[in-house]
């Protein structure tokens, strides 16, 4: 997507930086995403792929992919996020450089995969708490041992600076940066015309959620799609075998397979999840939204957020409300 030379009142500018070799998969997902929001029918998002030389840049995949702008779009951007690399061990100088300089500026960093290698390089990351993709994670931390290296989420916010594992953990994390600007309905809107899962916890600073896996199978999503249509009834183990046609034992085993966690363990987090979204787009009492995320009662919706968030329903909502507002509180307020 080009660049304006005039963006909508209200828009965020992001600049995705191809580092070469580029992962064509990491970098579409940003473009893809972002595009997609729209905040009162205008885009909320516009997007400026960029590189240390503009023109052909070599991909992973053998092609060469064009890409028009230089890294003067970072200075333009209000966030600016490192594609991953298949030259993970050696950022490019310029990278470094610009993603130093955003940073000095008060821009939100961010990277997918192996960019968080030039977040390192530049400083960013020294006493933070980062990821990136497993398979490179220990040599990231053997290259940069100040990092607080977290090899086992999908992705980290720790302040202004967020990084993600690598391949689908990108989509979440770009979901993430939607739900912090826009608020979960914006996010889940997306979630939902890209086919993708909604939006996922993936230890960022100001919560303490445990990530979902990706999920692994399909064997028993319509009775996950069936759950997801009644969070407000006392759902039981029982119920969802009956759903699925099998007995609880092997749905047990299968949604674990496909999950990576429990029935009960997957309905509790999606159930904190819509009563988080009805925080942030409705003023239900605070019992009704206990009540419409099958969580039961005002106190039990208490317990369960201020274990996952270490906040009230009453500071989350007065924090991520998105009614009678624009865009929502940036990074920058994670602790």
């Amino acid at each position: 997507m080009a660049r304006s030379t005039s963006p909508a009142r209200g828009v965020r500018r992001i600049a995705v930086v191809a580092a070469s070799p580029v992962s064509m998969f990491n970098l579409a997902i940003p473009e893809l995403l972002f595009e997609k929001v729209e905040i009162d029918g205008a885009p909320g998002y516009e997007v400026t792929i960029c590189a240390p030389e503009p023109g052909p840049v070599p991909t992973t995949g053998g092609l060469d992919l064009y890409v028009r702008h230089g890294l003067d779009a970072v200075r333009d951007a209000d966030t600016v996020l490192v594609a991953g690399t298949g030259l993970r061990y050696t950022p490019d100088p310029r990278t470094v450089d610009a993603v130093r300089e955003a940073a000095a500026d008060g821009k939100r960093i961010a990277s997918i995969c192996s960019g968080a290698f030039a977040l390192a390089e530049a400083g960013l990351l020294a006493g933070r708490r980062a990821t990136t993709y497993w398979g490179q994670a220990e040599e990231l931390r053997k290259r940069y041992p100040s990092v607080d290296l977290k090899g086992d989420v999908l992705y980290v916010q720790d302040g202004p600076i967020m990084t993600s594992s690598g391949y689908a953990a990108g989509i979440d994390l770009c979901l993430h940066i939607i739900r912090t600007d826009y608020g979960a309905a914006a996010a889940n809107r997306v979630a939902r015309l890209a086919l993708v899962a909604p939006v996922r916890p993936g230890g960022q600073t100001q919560f303490t959620q445990t990530p979902l896996p990706p999920e692994r199978g399909t064997a028993c999503a319509d009775t996950r799609g069936w759950a997801m249509r009644h969070l407000d009834s006392p759902l039981t183990l029982t119920d969802l075998a009956r759903h699925a046609g099998v007995s609880v034992r092997t749905l047990t085993r299968r949604f674990h397979a496909e999950s990576g966690v429990s029935p009960l363990q997957w309905l509790l987090h999606q159930r904190i999840e819509r009563a988080k979204e009805l925080l942030e787009t409705t003023t239900l009492p605070m019992d009704q939204v206990a009540r419409a995320s099958g969580l039961g009662t005002a106190d039990s919706l208490r317990g369960h957020l201020v274990r996952r968030t270490g906040l009230t329903p009453s500071a989350y909502r007065t924090q991520f409300s998105r009614l009678g507002s624009g865009p929502g509180p940036g990074m920058e307020q994670a602790a």
